[in-house]
């Protein structure tokens, strides 16, 4: 947008030029008509100077919208993987069965503790007096379910694969696997669908956006296939989390 603004600036820079050139050295009679069309030439380029600047602003206000709800759902997925994760080892690439098990699972609440009982080997080696050896247990307390614990009650994980913003019916894409042998997912969506109804240039440049304080590369992602990682790829000024 730069490159247009300045060749914009320059090009009103020469017809005022030409137009102090006009009133120099052209006739009298004919001034007038060439000045109108000139300052008209100069009005047009000023508007569209205004609307390439207005216009990007506008964008950005709608697409920092509109990515917030993204990543706010984003959050929810990669929370119901982790307890996913936790409960079965790894992830899963199904909302299906993402959404199935946050309806059905339930995980334990459990309590480590220390204990001492008589080590009778030990004790048989040392002649008969007594050694004791340590125990952990884990005692089960009770269980909490993922459901009331991530979502509080309400059934909005039932969407939990629709986009929620952009175009209609969109879904994320969720991919899960292993790497070096240890569980990695990641979900995603393409910048294109959530903001499909914009300017295909500003899009685009969208999409190659490289910034601390942007959301890097052409999607939207929480997780990743080829690190080990849960975070997204989005600032500290889009989320808390």
């Amino acid at each position: 947008m730069l490159t247009v603004i300045i060749a914009v600036v320059a090009i009103i820079l020469l017809t005022i030029l030409i137009v102090w050139l006009i009133d120099k050295f052209v006739p009298k009679k004919i001034k007038p008509l060439i000045h109108l069309v000139l300052w008209a030439l100069i009005i047009y380029l000023g508007y569209i100077t205004f609307m390439s600047v207005y216009g990007e602003i506008q964008f950005n206000k709608l697409k920092d919208k509109r990515y917030a709800i993204v990543i706010e759902r984003l959050q929810d997925v990669r929370d119901a993987q982790l307890a996913h994760k936790e409960v079965t080892g790894k992830y899963t690439d199904s909302f299906d069965n993402l959404i199935k098990f946050i309806d059905t699972a339930k995980v334990p609440i459990t309590q480590r503790r220390d204990t001492s009982i008589v080590d009778e080997e030990a004790t048989r080696r040392f002649g008969g007096v007594e050694t004791l050896k340590t125990l952990v247990l884990i005692d089960t307390l009770g269980y909490y379910t993922v459901k009331d614990s991530l979502f509080k009650g309400k059934d909005t994980y039932k969407n939990l694969a629709d986009v929620g913003v952009g175009k209609e019916g969109a879904k994320f894409e969720l991919k899960a696997g292993t790497l070096d042998d240890i569980p990695v997912f990641e979900a995603s969506v393409d910048k294109s669908i959530v903001l499909f109804d914009q300017d295909n240039n500003l899009v685009n440049k969208e999409k190659q956006t490289v910034s601390v304080d942007g959301v890097n590369g052409p999607t939207i992602t929480v997780g990743s296939m080829t690190e080990v990682k849960t975070t997204g790829n989005w600032p500290k000024n889009f989320s808390n989390q």
